[in-house]
């Protein structure tokens, strides 16, 4: 079934401890309601800087590839657990979140705050890294220069 309205926000750079994290690179790709067009936002910091920097918006068309690419994306994340206490652990090892809104799914690993309170209670299996190393990969062609 084809995922209709979404916001999805991937970040690399979650661990953290007694600081925050710093972010590294943030994608926040949005498909609004009635609309043929995904409204990419990248934020990015330079190595040897200090913030993000917001790079121009860019605007896909939603084709038949980047509908099978969202699609899979989502298939993905319905069936990943994620790591409990939020925020305790990042699960995946990649200093990588995601997080997924719509109506049928809400997901997201890491927390607001990053990662590194903890162990956590649940722990990804070498097969679902593997999926979430997949699904960081079709966010980051989703949002990549075509």
């Amino acid at each position: 079934m084809p995922v209709g309205e979404y916001s999805l926000r991937l970040q690399e750079g979650i661990t953290g401890g007694f600081a925050p994290p710093t972010p590294n690179l943030i994608h926040t790709i949005t498909q609004p309601l009635n609309s043929d067009t995904l409204t990419i936002i990248t934020a990015l910091r330079p190595v040897g800087t200090p913030s993000l920097q917001n790079l121009a918006p860019k605007y896909l068309t939603k084709d038949d590839e980047n509908s099978k690419l969202v699609d899979e994306l989502h298939g993905i994340l319905k069936n990943l657990p994620t790591e409990s206490p939020p925020g305790s652990q990042d699960i995946y090892g990649l200093d990588t979140s995601i997080a997924w809104g719509s109506d049928d799914l809400e997901w997201m690993n890491g927390s607001p705050q990053g990662c590194g309170g903890g162990t956590s209670e649940v722990q990804a299996t070498d097969e679902q890294k593997a999926q979430f190393k997949r699904a960081v990969e079709i966010v980051k062609q989703l949002a990549a220069d075509k």
